[in-house]
């Protein structure tokens, strides 16, 4: 009888998938750039929190001993309680006109067709290029008017305009990732347009609706331009025209400036912190092509 035959070791078996370079790569080499770069954007926050806490002519690296006078300076002393409540509600004015305007348009660009439907998409993507200051003197004339020079619904009708064309195109791409068989199952039931939009569609549409105004208020509440130009009372400004009025050609209040800047930073840095979920899903979901 022949000897029956060696059985030899099987080999391991190889791995599904093929590796990619940067499995490899030590985890300091990638640890270690994003740790620069965290360094490097913390260190203006730092700066700017030095200035705003420690005393007026004191050059310490630590804000100690902390002191809050630059804040209440320039709250009471340079009316930043009042440019405060403009910005406030100018942003909110522009979030609530921005969103319903855009919600209407971008359900018409995204259910229905018509002629000059191509154009119009174009025309709002052409509207990007063109900078704000262009807009300024055609502006100007319209509300001078209009007897709207010197008033907050100047700026907040500006804002919105400038904000309309890219929300339309972010919630039109929201609108077409919802099924049209929901809105039509809703028609079968007995619901209007109307009212399939409002049951059927518009909870759908949250996250996009967030971030669409979300991005409209913090464009009205950083945009200097409009307030510039169309507010001239003081009593009537926003904080970054507030701001402006802090730098002279002869010197700069630091500490002043630097408590100013995060009175201003801080409304905004909140919404984010609490939108930021929703305002990453409704970006990525309006920007999907339908």
């Amino acid at each position: 009888m022949a000897p029956a035959p060696e059985r030899t070791a099987p080999e391991p078996a190889r791995p599904r998938g093929r590796r990619h370079a940067w499995d490899e790569v030590p985890r300091w080499q990638i640890y270690l750039p994003l740790g620069i770069y965290l360094l490097f954007t913390l260190i203006p926050f730092y700066w700017i929190m030095l200035f705003a806490l420690r005393p007026a002519g004191s050059t310490s690296l630590v804000p100690w001993p902390m002191t809050f006078d630059h804040f209440q300076k320039v709250w009471t002393e340079r009316s930043f309680g009042t440019y405060f409540t403009n910005s406030v509600y100018v942003g909110i004015a522009t979030l609530v006109l921005t969103t319903v305007v855009a919600l209407a348009g971008g359900y018409a660009l995204a259910r229905f067709d018509f002629k000059v439907k191509r154009g119009f998409m174009l025309a709002l993507l052409c509207s990007q290029f063109v900078p704000g200051a262009l807009l300024l003197v055609p502006l100007f004339q319209i509300f001078a008017r209009l007897s709207m020079i010197n008033s907050l619904g100047s700026v907040i009708i500006a804002e919105t305009v400038f904000q309309l064309p890219l929300s339309m195109i972010l919630i039109s791409g929201f609108i077409r990732n919802v099924p049209y068989s929901l809105e039509e199952a809703a028609w079968v039931d007995g619901c209007n347009r109307l009212t399939a939009f409002r049951i059927v569609v518009l909870p759908l549409l949250r996250p996009g609706l967030i971030a669409v105004g979300s991005f409209a208020f913090v464009h009205a509440w950083n945009h200097f331009l409009f307030a510039l130009m169309f507010l001239s009372d003081q009593s009537k400004q926003t904080i970054p025209v507030g701001l402006n009025t802090l730098m002279s050609a002869d010197s700069v209040d630091l500490g002043a400036l630097a408590a100013g800047g995060i009175i201003a930073a801080v409304p905004v840095v909140i919404v984010f912190a609490f939108i930021q979920k929703w305002l990453i899903t409704g970006f990525s979901a309006g920007a999907v092509k339908g």
